[in-house]
């Protein structure tokens, strides 16, 4: 692959002086000593591992992702749309119509009202700057919402005992009852995820006896990274105290030239960064039967996209251990500070990692073995990319489509930031003309989703806009009425009226490549001889 991004990124904050770089390096052709741009040996001759990073100026206010072309992606394939029958429901056009699409699902035993989740969004500040939005929305919109790690650790707030246990998080008790204030009960549910230093401090049983949080879940890895999870600390008594906590802070915060390097603005940030586990099957089996012994009604597993024995590994621990859902994390993207390289070149890209995922499931079910509900991450962002990962998921044996849901981080995040910043922007008359014309300049205009969701109360009588921030409906309004809608238009042309209908019949390759690796039929060998069977009359 051409090595054009390799010394210029938008996510590192680089260019190159020259368009036309060098395809091999992404170099300059002619590097000169004059030059005044900062490429990303430049940049790194006096940042140094500073330019791993997205641009730290960003942190808490952005998410990032690969730009690399892995040659593979959703768009290889195609929908089949039908023009006869309907399966679902009665054959009747009065009631065959899109808007009775039932697009339900049931994940680890969770009902919701839409086939997305929210994957972890842990103690990153662009995630907790953006809670109150994406927790009441999650919930508004009847799904999951997963706290991510180490927010207990981080909170300067929190009380440990004499043993390092945890036994208050202002934080924590802050997320789960922000998510209960709009959550109905019945669908979706607040997550409490666990690495390698919640486990230490015992975040599982305060959030599962203090908080009454019904489901845990364990994370192995990181989903774009494999070296555990980084944030930026800009504050010095700050990463004193997360070093006292045992997290691992970079540079060394107790050392007195690094004290004094970072008093004269040498550097204006810390590194924490949080281990990653060791699992190993008998222990982890043992340890999800000690979550449930403690309270937790189901427990779900997470984990990134390592190699094929890594997936096979965490397809049988999850089997013996008969996790409820389990989810895989495609490479490419991060929510904190992913090291930028390693969003770029490690992790399996999604659709390769789906296919491995399948396959283990083919095997897993020819042995009869336990198989948990599968959800999937990995730069998802609409309904069409949604219905391909679940209809080809469905291999054909009566069971259904494994994959259960979606799981999302940067695009709800996007859609909880993009919302509540252009209600900044009408507070301050200062909203885009061409927006405000079209959309008006309120958000009880300009937010198509306030309507409904003031007729069906979903809010719990909480008013819109002040106890429910606008953000939240944002999110509500991307869930529900962007991707529902889209979601039930397209099933509807496939004349599926319930999820659990979709199947690979539904989808198709349009290269080679995505055939081979998939096993999904390419659109030029579906039924060769329906021509032959259909035209004989």
């Amino acid at each position: 692959m051409s090595g054009i991004h390799e010394n210029s990124r938008s996510t590192t904050g680089t260019v190159t002086r020259s368009r036309d770089i060098s395809p091999v390096s992404g170099m300059c052709p002619i590097c000169v000593r004059e030059c005044t741009f900062l490429c990303e040996i430049g940049k790194s001759a006096f940042r140094g591992r500073e330019v791993l990073y997205p641009n730290p100026e960003e942190f808490g206010k952005s998410t990032q992702a690969s730009n690399k072309d892995y040659y593979l992606d959703w768009s290889h394939f195609q929908i089949n749309v039908e023009v006869r029958g309907a399966k679902g429901i009665e054959a009747d056009s009065d009631k065959a119509i899109f808007p009775n699409v039932d697009i339900s699902t049931t994940a680890g035993g969770v009902p919701l009202k839409v086939p997305v989740i929210v994957a972890g969004l842990g103690s990153t500040a662009v995630a907790k700057n953006n809670w109150p939005a994406l927790g009441m929305g999650t919930s508004l919109s009847g799904t999951i919402m997963t706290v991510g790690e180490n927010v207990c650790g981080m909170d300067p707030d929190a009380k440990f005992d004499s043993q390092g246990k945890v036994i208050y998080s202002k934080d924590l008790k802050f997320r789960v009852d922000t998510y209960r204030k709009t959550w109905d009960g019945k669908h979706g549910d607040i997550v409490i995820q666990t690495n390698v230093e919640d486990q230490r401090a015992g975040v599982d049983v305060y959030a599962l006896k203090s908080l009454g949080v019904n489901i845990i879940e364990r994370k192995w890895g990181q989903g774009a990274k494999a070296i555990g999870g980084e944030v930026r600390i800009f504050d010095l008594d700050r990463a004193l105290m997360l070093k006292n906590r045992g997290y691992i802070v970079l540079p060394d915060p107790e050392d007195k030239a690094v004290q004094g390097a970072f008093k004269g603005g040498v550097f204006n940030s810390f590194e924490r960064h949080s281990r990653v586990g060791m699992p190993q099957e008998k222990s982890f089996v043992e340890d999800i039967a000690w979550l449930r012994s403690q309270g937790a009604r189901k427990v779900f597993l997470k984990t990134g996209a390592y190699n094929v024995e890594a997936v096979a590994f965490t397809l049988k621990c999850a089997s013996q251990a008969k996790i409820d859902l389990l989810t895989f994390d495609g490479g490419g993207g991060g929510t904190g500070m992913s090291p930028v390289p390693m969003m770029q070149e490690c992790s399996t890209p999604t659709l390769y990692l789906y296919a491995q995922v399948m396959k283990g499931i083919e095997i897993l079910k020819k042995r009869g073995k336990h198989i948990p509900d599968i959800a999937f991450a990995g730069g998802f962002v609409n309904e069409t990319q949604i219905l391909k990962a679940i209809a080809m998921s469905n291999l054909g044996d009566g069971h259904g489509p494994y994959i259960k849901t979606i799981a999302m981080a940067r695009a709800p995040i996007t859609a909880a930031m993009k919302a509540d910043y252009f209600v900044e922007l009408a507070a301050r008359n200062a909203l885009p003309g061409k927006f405000g014309q079209l959309y008006g300049t309120s958000p009880e205009k300009f937010f198509v989703s306030t309507t409904e969701l003031s007729r069906s109360n979903g809010h719990n009588g909480h008013k819109l806009g002040s106890e429910v921030p606008w953000g939240a409906v944002g999110i509500y309004t991307y869930f529900v009425d962007r991707i529902g809608t889209g979601l039930k238009q397209l099933m509807a042309g496939c004349r599926k009226w319930k999820l659990d209908l979709l199947d690979r019949n539904d989808v198709c390759a349009l290269t080679e490549h995505a055939s081979k690796i998939t096993g999904v039929r390419p659109v030029w060998d579906i039924d060769e001889n329906a021509f032959e069977r259909i035209l004989e009359f």
